[in-house]
């Protein structure tokens, strides 16, 4: 039987967003936390840590930045899209990608064996770009009635990374979902729309959010 951990109050967070330590990475505690806006965050050398910023950076999919550029780039045809074909293959090239100031992944192999349990589930999914049939880009996230939660991304050729996001936003519209959650504060989604909203009115979306049904199961882009 999983470990029942019971979290606190997500508004009880400490200024930095820290929540509480401990608990497991089960299906049921992972569902828990990000029905009441929490999320796990840390790496080999600590216990698990979970978190609640306040500010909270969200994505509203109608206000998604589509830039020429981007734009021109999709109608290229240089890329193809899919979704929830290599899960797996998407969490490992986030937890093996380089990122400025961050010597240790936080995708531990804990995390992405939790995660893939998650997928398994029909809660976890992931979105992705290939070249030539190579897998170049992608993000992967959960998604619980109508908010998908975005984890992380990765890119290995230019623009890939952004493809799969824009996939993303075409399927939480075309779905009527409310927010992407984006966790942290970071410059680059702030450019492509994401904007920070306080923790309460974030918590109210969410509440909201998980009156619609999850759409379980493999997601098939039509």
């Amino acid at each position: 039987m999983p470990f029942e951990y019971q979290f606190p109050d997500p508004r009880k967070a400490d200024p930095d967003g820290l929540l509480a330590a401990g608990g497991d990475l089960s299906i049921e505690s992972l569902v828990t936390a990000y029905s009441q806006g929490i999320f796990p965050w840390f790496d080999q050398h600590s216990p698990i840590l979970w978190w609640s910023p306040d500010p909270r950076l969200v994505l509203f999919p109608e206000k998604f930045i589509l830039s020429s550029s981007l734009k021109q780039r999709i109608r290229s045809g240089v890329y193809t899209v899919a979704t929830d074909n290599d899960f797996e293959g998407v969490i490992r090239a986030c937890a093996s990608a380089q990122r400025k100031e961050q010597h240790d992944t936080w995708i531990t192999e804990d995390i992405i064996k939790a995660y893939i349990g998650l997928h398994n589930a029909g809660i976890a999914h992931s979105f992705e770009t290939y070249h030539q049939g190579e897998l170049v880009g992608g993000l992967y996230g959960v998604s619980l009635g109508s908010a998908f939660f975005g984890e992380s991304m990765f890119f290995r050729m230019r623009d890939a990374s952004k493809v799969s996001l824009c996939c993303l936003v075409d399927w939480a519209i075309k779905h009527e979902f409310i927010f992407i959650d984006a966790q942290q504060s970071t410059s680059h989604l702030k450019s492509l729309g994401a904007e920070e909203i306080a923790r309460e009115y974030f918590l109210k979306l969410l509440k909201e959010s998980l009156k619609f049904p999850t759409i379980k199961g493999k997601w098939v882009r039509k």
